[in-house]
C-alpha cells in the first residue's frame, strides 16, 4: 500500500492554499467584471462556490496522485475562504460594493434605459420577456423593470412602485431622454 495517497507532506497542502486562495479572488473578481447575466439567478459568490467546490471533489475522485488529505484540505479551505469573504461582506459596505454587483435599472416610466441595456447585454425583448413572465400583457402598466444582482429580470408594475425608496436608490436615477 503507497502511504501518499493519504499523506504526500506539507508542500502538496501549502500548494493547495496559495492555488486556491489566489484563484478564488481572481475568479471573484471575474465574475463581478462580467456582470450579473452571467450567473443567471446565482450571486457571485453562489457561483464561484458550487464551482470551486465541484472542481475540487471531482478532481480528487478522478486524480491518483491527489492525497485524500490534500482534498479535505481544499474543500475546508473553500468553506473557510466563503465564509471569510460573507463575513467580511457583511461588515464592510466597500466590499460589499466590490463583491456584489448594484441592482440596475433598465426600465422606468415608460422608458428605456438606453445605457445600461447596452452595458448588460440586453435589449427590448428581454424587458418585454420579463412583463410577460409577470402576467403583464404589455408595458404599460409597468413602471420598472430592474436587472437583479442574481442576474434576474423584477418587474415593478402601476402602484407597485410608490415612492421608488426601495428602487431608485439603489439603481441609481433614471437616464434622462
Amino acid at each position: 500500500m503507497d502511504i501518499t495517497q493519504y499523506w504526500a507532506g506539507w508542500d502538496p497542502i501549502l500548494h493547495t492554499a496559495i492555488t486556491l486562495t489566489a484563484g478564488y479572488i481572481a475568479l471573484i473578481f471575474i465574475l463581478r467584471l462580467s456582470g450579473p447575466r452571467t450567473m443567471a439567478n446565482m450571486t457571485p459568490l453562489d457561483f464561484i462556490v458550487a464551482v470551486t467546490i465541484g472542481s475540487a471533489f471531482g478532481r480528487t475522485i478522478t486524480a491518483v496522485d491527489v492525497p485524500l488529505s490534500q482534498a479535505i484540505f481544499a474543500l475546508a479551505l473553500i468553506v473557510l475562504l466563503q465564509w471569510l469573504m460573507a463575513f467580511i461582506r457583511g461588515r464592510s459596505p466597500k466590499m460589499r460594493r466590490v463583491l456584489d454587483a448594484p441592482p440596475v435599472l433598465i426600465y422606468y416610466q415608460g422608458k428605456f434605459q438606453r445605457k445600461a441595456l447596452h452595458k448588460h447585454q440586453l435589449v427590448e425583448d428581454d424587458v418585454h420577456t420579463a412583463a410577460r413572465n409577470s402576467a403583464h400583457g404589455s408595458l404599460e402598466g409597468v413602471s420598472a423593470v430592474i436587472l437583479e444582482q442574481n442576474g434576474g429580470l423584477v418587474v415593478i408594475g402601476g402602484e407597485g412602485l410608490g415612492d421608488g425608496s426601495s428602487v431608485l436608490p439603489f439603481t441609481g436615477r433614471p437616464e434622462e431622454h
